[in-house]
């Protein structure tokens, strides 16, 4: 069994690789609506059931232990859309189950009863960060309308995120700086810098979420996962994780093998890499979508990158590196095309194909010119930002839940020495992910649980795993190995562009998916869609 997963891939929306390259510019300013569990009177288990009663919020079941959490007594309540919303009360440490209590925002599409009833699916979107109550509220009539017939389709917010009890660390502008930072300084001035802005980011963080912040771990989730499933009734886990979310899976299916149900593992992380490995690995998945990207847009009339592909991709290495030193204006005198949010716009239409015409316009306002609005917009879509600040936490909670599963103590110089590697794998985009190592190094706390020293959840039944051949953000071989290390993996494959493969329109996926889901029915191993 080779070694446990060091860093986390990226859920669309969020690329872990680049967010954890940037740096804090700001002061570290908490969010002024930050949650802060560290509080003397955050309630214990006892005390937060009796004020539960009183506010008919959820109540702890009898007796002791872990047994409360699942038999709590949880109102589901209409909220619009079909869905039904909940909170549900999970322990803030497994370690201490009457201690603190954490609260998760839940929701569900209740079963439309066209199909043979099997439980609760719960659905996790990825991140670190993304929240599962509003991928259900978007999507869940739509994306998850055939498997809606025999599940209630479940979404969650985790720990820290959305909803939930969060984790907000910095303000508006605190975030801009951050999204608009340096992501490879070249210099030991600008090293320095970053270095210290990192720290100063993690301090915020910790005055914001205090005793929550260690418990943020996947090891955590997978754990609140459970009493999930304990609240909605099922014997078994039924599951569909997305990104990040298949390590959630994963690790999940390592600590309860005998609770594992239907679990389908789509754009899979690979737990066998370590940090350096898992970052070329990314690197490299996103040079190969850019140069996908590239390789059809040179065959299209008046493509920013010319006509051939190698010089189109050596002119938007050029373009980078201008920003680096001047970055383009756009309609916010604040808030320029910098290098940092030129990667965020060039990334984000990567994720799918049908974003390619967005880059193509977004590079030939940026190239031809000089206009960085487009880009600026396609980095805002990737951030979830609007014009009146973030929709969400997410640009946040990536490094606390990264840092936290990838404790790290790489230095400016073991960065430096990589680099050319890094280059080798991907000239565009290499360097951001190399130096994204630092910013774990300088993060203030240690998790409370650290992530399984192997996942191959010996015992569970079959896990199906669905990797994208051409994959940015979980290259197709993190899906490989992952299939390889489960004990019950069953490789399930797209060949194809974009990040993930269910409801990306390839019908031999969603047959396959769905068959296994309602059916049971597993695919042949090394079936290609």
């Amino acid at each position: 069994m080779r070694a446990r997963l060091r860093r986390r891939a990226a859920v669309a929306g969020v690329l872990a690789g680049l967010l954890t390259t940037v740096a804090c510019t700001g002061d570290g300013s908490d969010s002024s609506g930050r949650s802060d569990t560290s509080d003397k009177s955050a309630p214990t288990a006892s005390q937060a059931t009796e004020a539960a009663e009183q506010r008919g919020d959820p109540v702890l079941g009898r007796g002791s232990g872990i047994r409360r959490y699942h038999d709590q007594d949880v109102d589901w309540s209409a909220c619009g859309g079909g869905l039904e919303c909940a909170t549900v009360m999970v322990p803030l440490d497994y370690s201490e189950l009457d201690g603190d209590t954490v609260e998760l925002a839940v929701n569900r599409l209740p079963a439309s009863g066209s199909g043979d009833r099997v439980g609760s699916l719960l659905v996790n979107p990825g991140g670190p960060g993304a929240s599962g109550v509003d991928f259900v509220k978007q999507g869940g009539s739509t994306l998850f309308a055939e498997l809606n017939g025999s599940y209630d389709i479940v979404g969650f917010d985790p720990r820290g995120v959305g909803a939930s009890d969060t984790l907000n660390c910095l303000d508006t502008a605190g975030v801009d700086r951050l999204m608009a930072s340096d992501p490879d300084p070249d210099t030991p001035a600008e090293v320095a810098r970053t270095a210290g802005l990192y720290r100063k980011f993690g301090s915020a963080c910790q005055r914001a979420a205090g005793d929550l912040l260690p418990q943020l771990s996947t090891s955590a989730v997978a754990r609140d996962l459970d009493v999930l499933r304990g609240v909605v009734g099922d014997d078994r886990l039924n599951y569909l994780g997305f990104s990040y979310g298949t390590l959630v899976g994963a690790v999940y299916a390592e600590l309860f093998p005998d609770a594992v149900g239907r679990m389908v593992l789509d754009g899979a992380v690979d737990p066998g890499l370590d940090s350096k490995e898992a970052a070329l690995s990314q690197a490299g998945g996103f040079q190969t979508a850019l140069e996908a990207y590239a390789a059809d847009c040179v065959t299209k009339p008046g493509c920013p990158l010319g006509t051939d592909v190698e010089a189109g991709l050596q002119r938007v290495r050029t373009f980078l590196d201008e920003l680096d030193a001047q970055p383009l204006p756009t309609d916010d005198p604040d808030r320029p095309l910098t290098k940092g949010l030129a990667l965020y716009g060039i990334a984000y239409p990567l994720y799918a194909e049908s974003l390619w015409p967005g880059l193509t316009l977004a590079l030939q306002s940026a190239l031809v010119e000089g206009d960085g609005r487009q880009l600026l917009l396609l980095a805002d879509l990737y951030a979830d930002r609007s014009d009146s600040g973030y929709r969400n936490n997410k640009t946040q909670v990536i490094y606390a839940v990264n840092c936290l599963d990838d404790p790290s103590n790489a230095s400016a110089s073991d960065v430096r020495a990589s680099l050319d590697e890094f280059e080798q794998v991907a000239p565009t985009l290499g360097p951001a992910f190399a130096w994204g190592s630092l910013a774990c190094a300088q993060w203030p706390v240690k998790p409370a649980e650290p992530l399984p020293d192997a996942v191959d959840a010996e015992g569970a039944p079959p896990i199906v795993v669905v990797g994208t051949t051409r994959d940015p953000a979980t290259p197709y071989a993190q899906a490989q190995a992952l299939a390889a290390d489960l004990e019950s993996g069953v490789l399930l494959t797209r060949d194809g562009d974009g990040h993930t493969a269910y409801g990306q329109g390839n019908a031999c996926i969603t047959a396959a998916v769905e068959a296994y889901l309602v059916k049971v029915t597993v695919a042949a191993e090394g079936t290609i869609c």
